[in-house]
């Protein structure tokens, strides 16, 4: 390193030492005390939810103590047996609260108690079974970089491989980042992805809380051998109406909020707007960067969000929401020389889109019934034209190919869950759900040449699913928590038909079964210490089968999903101070994995593809983490998972995938440590630091270098072949992301502005993993340069950004 780039980095990181060293100025204590609004006297007991979740209690004389941030406004709701439920607005500036409230209408908050304290709910961690993210966690972590997702807070727990910051689909625990199933709101959203993976479409600003279930989750969901994410949409006020502006360097958004009706029923109705504009920063990339020279149209997201609830009375409430969103990008490359001239233009456009609704009943005390209906579209063109030319040859040849894809899928699901509280701390859960799947692809590839005949293929399918599935569970839990249990037993059936097949599928039984045990509580600087140990079956269907035609000749009757038996065991501490720790091994077996091989050249006009049910995978691996949660001046967390998957296709042909043998997928990392540390020096500045460390992929080992046989004699002369290998890994990563946030607030007033600077892998000014060695077919020699191992920029990027709230 020379002397001026370390000269640059200790005054950066002196300048960041002197602001983690700065003595704290203001304190984020508030207390709120709660009435009888009639009689003006304490209620002891009365239930208080903080804004990030936690759960406390009023003492004698109805008060009760806690942290609340000195950056934003936040909602605390308050809840007493018999009594209206409250909400109280917390503002920077101010730190006594009184919340008094009023008898009548406190039925069905009573009635979600009784549910909700036998069975966690969506946006809780749950040992064994779930890690989640919310509240300020989830906005620190989401809100930041070019674009705003949800996924990058998700990819930050333990158990999930790391990916990098410009792809939205890691590997949890081992699995397929196909596999990963997404549920927003009961609602199973396919390929929720703009740029075909590199960001999800949940914007931080719709959603709530996001829950990994990476363990023996419950057997209300399923579709998954991998992991669930259950992401919560964020619901109206039925209080306070919003509004919300952002503008950065590379993007707009706009929230609004208001109110339906006042009291305790009604709702509210929410709107979200997205707009990315990556035009001026792609204009100055193509200045230091020529791989950017060629984009004609800039990579962009369009994205619009409705959330509504209205509480119709104590015992209804209704629910929806909706989303459609667009991207796309397009490019055009040429070049010349005297001897040959290369042409190509390119373009791809997606949609996504979905609406769904639900409705919750509670007839009686012990009973909660829900329903949900919806349907959804995803689109996808993709259109290429390449026209090669090459005069070094007589007579001279030419070569024009036309590439097209059509992709269009639209589904239609509902489910029925009911929770009936049996007493005792017995809750016996049931459900059903159904989806109807329509895919239609046609995609291909036309090639006209100057040395061989007019090659065309073509796919062309109309296929329709129907997945069928249904449910069981019966959960114990007592009030002292001492020992747990949850008890399922999920069915899932999935019918594939095409024009000329039909697969009709074996029902898969996926019993699953979770203790939970209470060691200690309140023991000396142990708040709590608890083991918890689950095992069982999960399922899920390849995407690839959408593409099958009869003429692939599947068995009506194969067993064609995916299947896996998953055990886990682990441990969870919470300690004084906010301190918690959590540690869980576990054991993955997959078994009938569908994959499939070409059987024909794959420079055939028409290749044909055998499927096959017989993969498999071992896996097994633990994951740590130390976390400190929200407290006056800093927070974070840390958090390391180890992971070992290796997979087998026992009659593939692929070299990539070791041709039949065991192998480690080419998205396989041993080693991810994150470490997330969020300090505030003074009131209204927040330092958010984002490091991680993460081994190598898998990438193939050259064995040997040949003249193309293909077209001897003609440049470019020589291939390389590669196979898979063991020993054959990119190299560590270590991004670093810091974001800087400057906040005021005026505490007679309801605006507050935040301003803030981004910056994202700031270590690649000194460090880049090397993945494969490029190589040079005019001289079949490989080259100093490599491919970059992770969906990283290879450059700094710096965001700039104002947002403003009301």
């Amino acid at each position: 390193m020379d002397r001026t780039r370390l000269g640059i980095l200790k005054a950066v990181f002196f300048g960041f030492g002197f602001l983690f060293t700065a003595a704290a100025l203001f304190g984020g204590d508030i207390t709120i005390t709660v009435t009888d609004g009639d009689l003006n006297i304490p209620l002891e007991g009365a239930r208080v939810i903080s804004w990030d979740g936690s759960e406390l209690s009023c003492d004698g004389e109805g008060k009760v103590r806690l942290y609340a941030p000195d950056d934003r406004p936040v909602l605390i709701r308050i809840s007493y047996p018999g009594y209206e439920p409250g909400v109280v607005s917390v503002r920077p500036g101010n730190s006594v609260y009184t919340a008094a409230l009023k008898l009548g209408g406190g039925v069905l908050e009573e009635r979600e108690l009784v549910i909700r304290a036998s069975r966690p709910g969506t946006g809780e961690s749950v040992g064994g079974r779930s890690v989640a993210v919310s509240g300020r966690d989830l906005a620190r972590q989401a809100e930041t970089g070019v674009v705003e997702d949800v996924m990058r807070a998700v990819k930050l727990l333990p158990g999930v491989g790391y990916v990098g910051g410009y792809m939205a689909m890691p590997s949890v625990r081992g699995g397929e980042p196909s596999d990963i199933t997404a549920v927003f709101d009961g609602f199973y959203v396919e390929r929720p992805y703009h740029w075909g993976g590199a960001f999800s479409i949940f914007d931080p600003k719709m959603v709530e809380s996001a829950q990994l279930s990476h363990g023996v989750f419950s057997a209300r969901y399923g579709h998954t051998i991998s992991g669930l994410l259950d992401i919560s949409a964020k619901r109206p006020s039925r209080d306070t109406a919003g509004l919300d502006l952002a503008v950065s360097t590379s993007a707009a958004n706009v929230n609004l909020s208001f109110p339906l009706g006042t009291g305790p029923l009604g709702g509210g109705v929410s709107f979200m707007g997205k707009v990315t504009y990556w035009d001026p920063f792609v204009e100055t990339a193509k200045l230091f960067f020529e791989e950017v020279r060629y984009i004609t149209t800039a990579p962009y997201i369009r994205s619009a969000a409705l959330g509504a609830s209205y509480q119709f009375s104590t015992d209804l409430s209704f629910s929806l929401n909706g989303f459609f969103g667009g991207d796309g990008v397009a490019a055009h490359y040429e070049q010349y020389d005297a001897s040959s001239s290369y042409r190509a233009d390119f373009s791809w456009d997606n949609k996504i889109g979905f609406l769904t609704s639900g409705i919750a009943y509670s007839p009686r005390e012990d009973l909660l019934i829900r329903a949900r209906l919806g349907a959804g579209i995803l689109q996808s063109d993709l259109n290429g034209n390449i026209d090669s030319r090459n005069y070094a040859v007589s007579p001279s040849s030419e070569d024009m190919r036309k590439i097209f894809l059509y992709d269009r899928t639209v589904n239609v699901q509902g489910r029925f869950d009911m929770d009936w509280a049996r007493g005792k701390g017995f809750v016996l859960s049931a459900g059903a759900e159904e989806r109807y799947s329509r895919w239609k692809r046609d995609q291909g590839t036309t090639r006209l040449s100057s040395s061989l005949l007019a090659q065309t293929f073509r796919l062309d399918i109309v296929n329709q699913g129907f997945s069928s599935s249904a449910y069981a569970i019966l959960e114990y839990i007592p009030e002292n928590r001492r020992f747990g249990m949850e008890l399922g037993l999920r069915g899932d059936h999935f019918l594939l038909t095409g024009n000329d097949f039909t697969l009709r599928g074996i029902p898969a039984l996926n019993p699953r079964i979770n203790f939970d045990f209470g060691i200690l509580e309140d023991q000396g600087p142990v708040d709590s210490f608890r083991l918890n140990a689950g095992t069982g079956l999960f399922s899920s269907i390849n995407s690839t089968l959408q593409n099958i035609e009869g003429r692939n000749g599947i068995d009506p009757w194969a067993d064609t999903q995916n299947r896996s038996w998953t055990s886990v065991g682990g441990v969870q501490a919470d300690f004084t101070g906010g301190l918690s720790f959590t540690l869980e091994g576990y054991f993955k077996y997959v078994f009938n994995r569908s994959y499939f091989r070409s059987d024909r050249n794959e420079r055939a006009a028409d290749p044909l593809w055998t499927y096959f049910f017989d993969g498999k995978a071992l896996i097994w691996g633990f994951d740590a983490m130390l976390k400190k949660f929200d407290s006056r001046y800093w927070d974070g967390w840390i958090s390391y998972s180890y992971i070992n998957a290796r997979y087998r296709d026992p009659q593939s042909t692929d070299r990539s995938n070791n041709s039949g043998g065991w192998y480690y997928p080419g998205f396989h990392r041993f080693h991810t440590l994150n470490l997330i540390f969020n300090y505030r020096p003074v009131r209204g500045v927040n330092i958010n630091t984002r490091f991680s460390l993460a081994s190598g992929i898998p990438i193939p080992e050259t064995t040997g270098v040949f003249p193309d046989p293909g077209i001897a004699g003609a440049p470019p002369p020589y291939i390389r072949e590669q196979a898979y290998s063991d020993h054959s890994r990119s190299g560590l990563v270590i991004p670093l992301d810091i974001k800087l946030s400057f906040f005021t607030f005026n505490p007679k007033g309801k605006v507050m502005r935040e301003i803030y600077l981004s910056f994202e892998n700031l270590l690649s000014l000194l460090y880049r993993p090397q993945g494969t060695r490029d190589f040079d077919s005019n001289t079949g020699k490989e080259t100093p340069g490599s491919s970059v191992a992770s969906y990283d920029l290879p450059i700094p990027l710096l965001t700039f950004g104002l947002k403003w709230s009301y």
